[in-house]
């Protein structure tokens, strides 16, 4: 219990001291127009105040990841803790108010528009073609997942389950097109509030029902003896450091009314994500032995684990409501990663989206190929999700740390975490059975190289960029 409150105690200190000394270092200003205003156009570009935003900018970025992928990290024992709060203060926090942030200053950019600025023009189709695979994932998963819950909640059959899958791309064609205040800006204060309802209720149950948290312990307690190193940094992505948090912020950034709201919604819902992911993983490992916990996992993936958990600590009633709750987050991440996806392949191809019908073709397309993901296994497209997750997490911390750079900034607080990760990434897919297999000393050698190469090139780019005197920011009149 003691390592839990300690754990939390950490989390809310990350926000309150490390939180406003990321937003210090990036320099706010509040005379600034932000793009909700200077590029209003009732679709994408709409003001919204900041509890509004928040709550959005948390579900978009929760999804099943911060329950899921801690789960599943339970399996290690309670040596996941450690990655959930280090991760999520000096790396994913630090990510997403950077991505929010620097999209913020460049009228509402995408990440692929960033890197093509700040990381050179090739980049844009690298990462383009990233975003896009990263998003079409998430939204295929985020599909199949809540559907699968539903399923299982109303003990459904295949045809139930058809019904309700064709229900939820439904839903998803519709937030994707409409404007962004018309469904989305109206049902997620109500879902958020159920979602954190939910959490809340399984951290009470824990203590008022007594079952014993375990403490802080580095032994690896995975039942299959799996590695901690690489695949703990994969395991837990969205409760810590995810990628595809860089997909989403960029649409909150051009709803945010002040820059000074930045740091509450970009930084804070990050904190909060790591909470809820902290719930979980502790509700995984006080009620189940780790052998336990796989072979639910196995049976029904973790959306088994948690109608377990919620039915066991809340009861059918509370229960059922806590599961509402966790479907919530897939279907509220789901639909802003295809509303992403949209958005993202309209600044590539300059298509303005004021007319419903260039939203329509552009996004119809996407639902198609995500209709053919949705027939393959869950456990695959979650490997290749976790490794083109925290890829495109590299990339935008990248992009912080060359714009801290530019600004003569503490680049570093951006540089540590995403260097670290670069190193990660690397070993991972020389390592990975969805990579190259390799084993012994040479994936190490071969990482090191990697990221030490593209280390040394950061310099030589960003000091040539600072040198050539690159404006990191459209000034409002130029967004106008």
């Amino acid at each position: 219990m003691v390592t839990f409150f300690i754990a939390l105690g950490l989390l809310l200190l990350g926000y309150l001291v490390y939180g406003r000394y990321v937003e210090k270092t990036f320099g706010i200003k509040e005379e600034r127009t932000t793009p909700a205003y200077a590029s209003q156009d009732g679709v994408d570009y709409v003001p919204m105040g900041t509890k509004r935003n928040s709550m959005i900018q948390l579900l978009n970025i929760a999804g099943v990841g911060p329950i899921f992928g801690p789960i599943m990290g339970a399996l290690y024992g309670p040596v996941a803790f450690l990655w959930i709060v280090l991760g999520s203060i000096f790396a994913g926090a630090v990510h997403d108010y950077l991505t929010g942030m620097i999209s913020l200053r460049n009228n509402g950019a995408h990440l692929p528009q960033l890197a093509e600025k700040f990381l050179g023009r090739s980049l844009r189709h690298v990462v383009n073609g990233f975003a896009l695979l990263l998003l079409l994932l998430v939204g295929t998963v985020f599909v199949t997942s809540p559907a699968n819950m539903i399923n299982n909640l109303f003990d459904g059959n295949g045809s139930t389950l058809a019904i309700v899958t064709f229900g939820i791309f439904a839903y998803y064609i519709l937030a994707t097109l409409l404007p962004v205040d018309k469904i989305i800006g109206r049902i997620y204060p109500f879902f958020g509030a159920l979602l954190l309802l939910s959490a809340v209720g399984i951290a009470v149950s824990l203590f008022t029902q007594g079952y014993q948290i375990p403490e802080m312990t580095l032994t690896n307690m995975h039942p299959d003896g799996l590695p901690l190193w690489p695949l703990i940094f994969f395991t837990i992505s969205c409760g810590a450091l995810s990628g595809f948090h860089a997909t989403q912020s960029p649409i909150i950034s051009r709803t945010t009314m002040k820059e000074s709201n930045g740091r509450s919604i970009f930084y804070g819902m990050m904190i909060v994500e790591a909470v809820i992911a902290m719930i979980w993983a502790a509700a995984a490992m006080a009620i189940f032995e780790p052998g336990e916990l796989l072979a639910m996992i196995n049976a029904g993936t973790p959306a088994l684990v948690v109608q377990e958990v919620a039915t066991l600590m809340l009861g059918s009633i509370g229960g059922t409501l806590a599961i509402l709750g966790v479907i919530v987050l897939p279907i509220t991440s789901g639909d802003t990663a295809f509303r992403s996806a949209r958005m993202i392949i309209a600044d590539y191809l300059n298509i303005v989206q004021k007319k419903f019908t260039s939203r329509l073709w552009i996004a119809l397309p996407l639902f198609v190929l995500s209709f053919i993901l949705t027939k393959v296994d869950f456990r695959l497209l979650w490997q290749y999700f976790n490794w083109a997750n925290q890829t495109t997490a590299v990339i935008a911390l990248f992009v912080g740390a060359t714009y801290l750079y530019i600004k003569g900034r503490n680049y570093w607080i951006a540089l540590l975490p995403g260097t670290f990760m670069l190193y990660v990434v690397w070993f991972y897919i020389l390592t990975a059975p969805i990579g190259f297999e390799m084993d012994g000393v040479l994936p190490y050698v071969l990482a090191t190289i990697g990221t030490v190469t593209l280390f040394g090139l950061f310099f030589r780019h960003a000091k040539a960029m600072r040198e050539q005197g690159l404006e990191c920011d459209i000034s409002s009149d130029q967004a106008a």
